[in-house]
């Protein structure tokens, strides 16, 4: 096991410690799954940027890559449709899209190939943690009465009525669709050979 397949594998810890954080309650919980996410975002720019600079790419940190991202972030839209902050149908699409790319992906492995993530998958990733970040700094700021530039700051730019939620929600929305569109139709040859 590499060192970016182990930083990838600690993204999943870090994706437990989020889940049992945010299900306490109070300030202090929500600060421990924001921080828990934050890193476990990290990591998933770091284990890429490593891999490509030791030349340590491997045909497993290739599938578990995606994998790791996909659970941490779709388990922060679970978290954020439970307190109200995500329409339950962008969940449920988001997900639906991350079923549909892991068969792909499945087919591709018995068939001897494997699909790493696309510059779209990228993109869209980068939008879908925009949007969790911004919303759990929103649940984690929210109510403290401070006295502080910083925390005012973020207040205001995680205000559900501040353009920056809305609009890193609605990207990440378009390029669910699109990205998932994208992987299917390039992988369509794999797909529908009925050998």
């Amino acid at each position: 096991m590499n060192l970016p397949n182990t930083i990838t594998l600690l993204r999943l810890v870090m994706t437990a410690i989020f889940c049992a954080a945010a299900s306490s309650e109070g300030v202090t919980g929500y600060a421990i799954a924001l921080a828990a996410f934050v890193l476990g975002a990290i990591s998933d720019w770091l284990d890429g940027y490593l891999a490509r600079k030791l030349n340590l790419v491997t045909s497993l940190g290739k599938l578990l890559d995606p994998l790791a991202d996909k659970i941490l972030v779709c388990s922060g839209f679970v978290y954020l449709s439970a307190e109200g902050l995500c329409p339950v149908w962008v969940t449920a699409l988001i997900i639906c899209r991350e079923f549909l790319v892991t068969g792909i992906r499945q087919i591709a492995v018995e068939k001897g190939q494997v699909i790493a993530a696309d510059r779209l998958g990228k993109w869209k990733t980068g939008f879908q943690l925009m949007f969790i970040i911004t919303a759990l700094v929103h649940l984690t700021f929210s109510t403290v009465e401070v006295d502080n530039g910083l925390v005012k700051l973020l207040q205001y730019l995680s205000n559900p009525e501040h353009w920056l939620i809305p609009i890193s929600l609605w990207a990440a929305v378009v390029l669910t669709v699109v990205s998932g569109v994208s992987y299917f139709w390039n992988a369509r040859h794999m797909i529908l050979d009925r050998d």
